[in-house]
């Protein structure tokens, strides 16, 4: 498998068994639909070895640790099964141990897939597959984002924190179990906002075709826009290459660009279902919206003022190897587009700010095109960057 890939399950019990040159602590995580553990009981490790539909077993410092998915005892409400390694040593990361997880037939051993992360250097800690449930049926992907804060990363990103940050594993299981919330990050300061050149555009002149840095009220006739929209974003390989791998997604923020959260292909709804995602396309091939972001403005909550739109090569091709990338926002209940932004440049990176939706005291949205380039393969990279275009 690549990064990003799946393949359907055709059996109901699975087991993933993650081997390096090196030591592992592997662990597991049941999710439900916002991407979050229901309690500490989900949390599945060497020191709570089971859990509803999941069991742990160590290799012993000799075979490699396995997890074990029964689909069929999965409990209603839990929507993925996420797998995760750290190297036993304290400090050590995956530079040059790359793992490799091998998703088995539970029932005779036999091979269904595997996948080693590409290119691991400074991550301490790694989702390497996920189990998830789609439209009633059970697939497997491949992930391999990693983090260069340990099991700490992973935990606070699913839901359960940890009262240390620092340590790499699970070596204090009872630290790990601790519900403390970190501190959030300082917020950068804000920017000093450029002066539109010209009058504020809005909506009531039908479609509004941007250019990089212009930006649009969605307001019409009067009044803000405040229903369904969506934002679809495509593209398509340059000059007839091979399939490109992108990944889009919104990351949400508060007034003083605090992060609350991401949607993505890995967490398809977040801040009660106002965010929606499509879910994953693999190729780029196709005419149309490859990936679609489905924003209910009207049932925000009141501390998301700022929303910005991603684009990610997963699997590390550039930009300099697509073609025709785009984003546009749609009215949902009516399919019309409002706005288009056509990335007309390209730099050899792996991630992209497309554009940005920030709500006004009035209360009314502003869509600005941005088109800046950010060296970052995954979502999590994307946070910081998006946070300075606000």
């Amino acid at each position: 498998m690549t990064p990003g890939s799946n393949i359907p399950l055709p059996v109901a019990r699975v087991t993933v068994d993650v081997a390096a040159p090196v030591r592992l602590d592997v662990s597991s995580l049941l999710l439900t639909a916002d991407g979050k553990v229901r309690s500490d009981d989900d949390f599945i490790f060497f020191n709570q070895p089971t859990g509803p539909g999941v069991t742990y077993r160590s290799g012993g410092g000799t075979a490699p640790d396995t997890i074990t998915v029964d689909t069929t005892a999965v409990p209603p409400g839990i929507e993925k099964i996420v797998v995760t390694a750290s190297p036993d040593a304290a400090g050590q990361t995956f530079q040059g141990i790359e793992p490799t997880a091998t998703i088995r037939n539970a029932d005779d051993n036999s091979v269904l897939a595997s996948f080693t992360p590409p290119q691991l250097g400074t991550e301490t800690a790694l989702v390497i597959v996920e189990v998830y449930l789609r439209n009633g049926a059970w697939k497997a992907r491949a992930v391999g984002q990693g983090y260069a804060n340990g099991l700490a990363g992973i935990a606070t990103d699913f839901g359960v924190s940890v009262e240390d940050p620092a340590p790499a594993q699970p070596t204090a299981p009872a630290a790990a179990r601790q519900v403390t919330p970190p501190p959030p990050p300082s917020a950068p300061p804000a920017p000093t906002p450029a002066p539109p050149a010209s009058g504020k555009i809005n909506l009531d002149k039908g479609r509004v075709s941007l250019q990089k840095n212009q930006t649009v009220s969605l307001v019409k006739g009067g009044r803000p826009l405040l229903s369904q929209v969506k934002m679809g974003l495509g593209w398509e390989p340059a000059f007839r290459g091979k399939d490109i791998d992108l990944d889009a997604s919104v990351i949400a923020y508060g007034p003083q660009r605090n992060h609350i959260d991401s949607c993505y292909f890995g967490k398809l709804s977040i801040v009660n279902g106002a965010i929606k995602h499509s879910g994953d396309n693999l190729t780029g091939e196709g005419g149309g919206d490859d990936e679609v972001i489905v924003v209910d403005l009207g049932r925000l909550p009141q501390e998301v003022t700022g929303l910005v739109f991603t684009v990610n090569s997963f699997s590390g091709q550039k930009f300099t190897e697509v073609a025709k990338a785009y984003c546009r926002l749609i009215d949902a209940a009516s399919g019309e587009e409002l706005v288009r932004f056509d990335l007309t440049s390209a730099e050899a990176q792996t991630g992209v700010i497309m554009a940005k939706l920030i709500k006004q005291f009035s209360g009314e949205w502003e869509m600005t095109a941005l088109g800046d380039f950010v060296k970052s393969r995954t979502v999590r990279g994307m946070v910081k960057p998006a946070a300075q275009s606000l």
